[in-house]
């Protein structure tokens, strides 16, 4: 619910994209947001605070640490946020997300991926896609739903590629998931298409699925490798205890690979555990998994 003081919570996390147990660590942490309170008791989120903390989250998709964010004033994360000048933006398809026509982008985004081809379109083309929509999203030049729409339709598109993809011909199998707290699913799917471009099988189980239920399809399907998407905004010490629980529940013969914003949390992985920095660094990881394999005894 909504009134003149502001928004709920709820409202709040659906408006920017930030978790609502995250939004209240970097009250108790940070001292910001700083809701106000509704009659009952419940928090309520001014509009500039919405406003804010667009900036917050655009600052943390470029790469900034949650503290070095909340070190700088209002107005110097709003022009870190977004340059005056709109370098980087995708006039086209702004303009495609903004008449509200999803085949024409859908049609688009089709033509691009069939031009680049899947690998330098995951690698190279979707990256600043994400940073115009990104832009125009901190302007205010589209709203959440259009946001959406365009990660919608990108998925769709993938998905549409890779069902054209041969059949997978040689292991890894892959087991593919995020974590409870973990909603952002696309970095998923990105290295789903790398992955499936290798040759590898991969098992996707979507966003926030818990980690009883990741081990028991590892077990299910026989995984040889468990692949978990960690974003920015996914805390580093849950993520680390995360892992550590993960890699000792999983069998030895079981390789654990985290990768996405957070996964930078994890500056020593544990043994068994394999950091992956960018798509680039997954499919070198996926050729020393194979080479490992190759070498072991028959």
């Amino acid at each position: 619910m909504s009134d003149m003081s502001g928004i709920s919570i709820a409202a709040l996390a659906l408006e920017t994209g930030i978790g609502k147990d995250t939004l209240r660590i970097w009250e108790r942490r940070y001292g910001f947001p700083q809701p106000v309170r509704d009659a009952k008791g419940e928090r309520l989120y001014p509009p500039e605070q919405v406003a804010q903390l667009r900036d917050v989250r655009r600052l943390l998709d470029q790469g900034m640490r949650p503290g070095q964010v909340f070190s700088l004033s209002p107005d110097e994360r709003s022009e870190r946020a977004c340059p005056p000048t709109p370098e980087g933006d995708d006039p086209g398809l702004l303009q495609l997300l903004r008449r509200h026509d999803e085949a024409a982008l859908r049609e688009e985004l089709r033509m691009r991926l069939a031009r680049e081809g899947i690998a330098r379109f995951v690698t190279d083309a979707v990256s600043p896609m994400l940073v115009a929509i990104g832009n125009a999203w901190v302007r205010g030049e589209i709203e959440i739903f259009e946001e959406h729409l365009y990660s919608e339709q990108l998925q769709s598109v993938l998905h549409e590629a890779m069902g054209q993809l041969p059949a997978p011909g040689s292991a890894p199998k892959i087991l593919l998931a995020t974590l409870p707290g973990e909603p952002h699913g696309l970095g998923l799917l990105l290295a789903q298409a790398m992955l499936r471009l290798e040759g590898a099988a991969c098992i996707p189980l979507g966003t926030q699925t818990p980690e009883s239920q990741v081990l028991a399809a590892a077990e299910a399907y026989g995984a040889d490798v468990v692949a978990l998407s960690y974003s920015e905004n996914f805390g580093a010490v849950p993520m680390r205890g995360t892992v550590r629980r993960m890699r000792a529940a999983l069998p030895e013969a079981v390789a654990l690979w985290c990768g996405g914003g957070g996964a930078g949390h994890l500056k020593r992985p544990p043994a068994g555990v394999s950091r992956i920095a960018s798509l680039d660094a997954l499919k070198e990881e996926l050729l020393r998994w194979r080479t490992a394999r190759s070498m072991q005894p028959a």
